[in-house]
């Protein structure tokens, strides 16, 4: 038994952890559904992922998305600046309470480190601007709130995006990815 499970054993046995519940009186209170908009951020530098959902007490509905396709035509710092524009202008359109990005994620390669990060920074200066609260999920994080499997593939996250909301077909999966970031929100909301 290593030293960080002996202290919790120890907590256990001591009645700790129930006198700290029973202390703690939002213990006891109703979990709070999410009400207002998400806007969900999926970034890539040539191909971000947008959703906004629209959330009542008890539904919730998709009320845009895109993909916002870049060429390689296009340079990398305006790729930025196109990507900053968008999340600037859907901001302003949608009104969004709170917005829902991925969460930086490891990846080997510098480069593409560096290119993530950026694309990532631009989405989220256009927000930060407009002082809107952000929550990041790690990809992990939402396909278990979504799907309820953490390694599930990208076609079912789509299409159990689909069949939640009701959508006629599956989104492309840069738009579902960052619905699945919204909902994820919504679904793990604590208020």
């Amino acid at each position: 038994m290593n030293s960080r499970s002996r202290k919790l054993w120890a907590k256990h046995l001591s009645g700790f952890e129930k006198k700290a519940s029973k202390s703690n009186p939002s213990s006891h209170l109703k979990k709070q559904p999410y009400v207002g908009r998400v806007l969900g951020i999926d970034p890539s530098l040539r191909g971000t992922g947008l959703a906004v959902l629209d959330c009542t007490e008890k539904s919730y509905s998709l009320v845009f998305s895109e993909t916002l396709k870049l060429t390689s035509k296009v340079s990398s710092i305006d790729c930025l600046g196109e990507i900053h524009q968008s999340v600037s202008n859907l901001v302003q359109i949608w009104k969004p309470r709170h917005v829902s990005c991925e969460e930086t994620i490891y990846v080997q390669n510098f480069k593409t480190a560096q290119i993530m990060g950026s694309a990532r920074g631009a989405a989220l200066s256009a927000v930060s601007i407009k002082s809107i609260p952000v929550f990041e999920y790690a990809p992990l994080r939402v396909k278990q709130a979504v799907v309820g499997f953490g390694r599930a593939s990208k076609e079912q996250m789509s299409k159990t995006l689909a069949q939640m909301l009701r959508l006629e077909q599956p989104l492309p999966f840069d738009q579902s990815d960052a619905l699945g970031l919204a909902l994820c929100h919504v679904l793990t909301w604590q208020g």
